[in-house]
């Protein structure tokens, strides 16, 4: 295993230890909106997370932007 990050982090030019920060920095971010997007059945949302992989950059927009707009209720007709 440690010959894989290795040789990934060789090809990339990083150090190791920074390869494996971005690693788990990623996986913190999607786990967490995963499971917010899953909590208010935005599966559209939980389908790009599940899919993109941008060091988190979509996920922690979502958190933070995202998913606290409020959805457009359609207006009532009057009678």
């Amino acid at each position: 295993m440690a010959d894989y990050f290795s040789t990934i982090t060789s090809q990339l030019g990083l150090p190791v230890g920074l390869f494996v920060v971005i690693i788990i920095w990623e996986a913190i971010w999607t786990g967490i909106a995963m499971w917010k997007s899953a909590r208010k059945k935005h599966l559209v949302w939980f389908i790009v997370f599940f899919l993109v992989n941008l060091l988190a950059i979509p996920e922690i927009l979502y958190i933070f932007v995202f998913s606290k707009m409020k959805k457009k209720k359609p207006a009532k007709k009057k009678k």
